[in-house]
């Protein structure tokens, strides 16, 4: 199993990776965001990664080339948006024979079910938003939102939007802790600082269900005891 936990850790991506390590970080966005197959790859943890071994110190002291900061915030960002245009237009392209097909080490029905339930939860532009902050439904969003036929002009507007603040979130704070702290001690910050920006980015998706719960809780029951009308939210 060590292959396994190689390939969810960031800091063996961008050993192995060495001198590619900035070009490598794009293709792996891309293949994450864009490929079904890419949902296993690092994406929060390897944009943090990235942006802390954009600090020559820390990446020295790492022993690996430092990536290229500028690079990064230009092209990460464009690899997120094309790479979900791509999934989108698959899903509407194939639709549902995309994932009609038996459950295998790599591929679980499940997940294509949990994206959708997230897609029908909170409609389609915050859906698309907040699944890049959560592993796994990012990745199947994007077919899910074609498939479920959102219109490829309004899912590329939020998908601008969701990319942009995921990617240069993710990348600033990485810079932020490469340059404040001892490059003999970041292996302990990178998992941390993930945690914090995801348990951040999780908090309105929070605040969607307990509105949601709320406004189920105030339906016109049958007997007609309730009398509230719930709000309307548009997406």
């Amino acid at each position: 199993m060590d292959w396994l936990w190689n390939l969810l850790d960031p800091t063996w991506w961008l050993t192995v990776l060495g001198a590619f390590a900035t070009i490598g970080v794009l293709a792996i966005i891309f293949a994450e965001t864009g490929l079904l197959l890419g949902f296993f790859l690092p994406g929060d943890s390897l944009l943090v990664a990235a942006g802390i071994f954009s600090s020559v110190s820390v990446a020295q002291g790492m022993g690996i080339e430092p990536l290229s900061f500028p690079v990064l915030l230009i092209g990460t960002p464009l690899c997120a948006i094309a790479g979900a245009q791509l999934g989108h237009f698959l899903g509407a392209r194939f639709g549902r024979r995309l994932f009609d097909k038996p459950d295998s080490r790599l591929f679980k029905r499940e997940h294509v079910v949990r994206a959708e339930e997230f897609f029908e939860k909170f409609g389609p532009a915050k859906a698309v938003i907040l699944a890049r902050f959560v592993p796994i439904v990012r990745t199947f969003m994007n077919p899910v939102a074609g498939v479920l036929e959102m219109p490829a002009k309004r899912f590329f507007l939020w998908n601008v939007v969701g990319g942009v603040v995921w990617v240069e979130g993710l990348l600033l704070l990485g810079h932020f802790l490469g340059s404040k702290v001892d490059p003999k001690q970041i292996d302990r910050y990178i998992l941390p600082g993930v945690f914090v920006i995801v348990f951040i980015s999780l908090i309105p998706i929070i605040v969607e269900v307990i509105k949601k719960r709320r406004e189920q809780k105030n339906l016109p029951e049958p007997n007609g005891k309730h009398h509230r009308v719930p709000t309307d939210s548009q997406y």
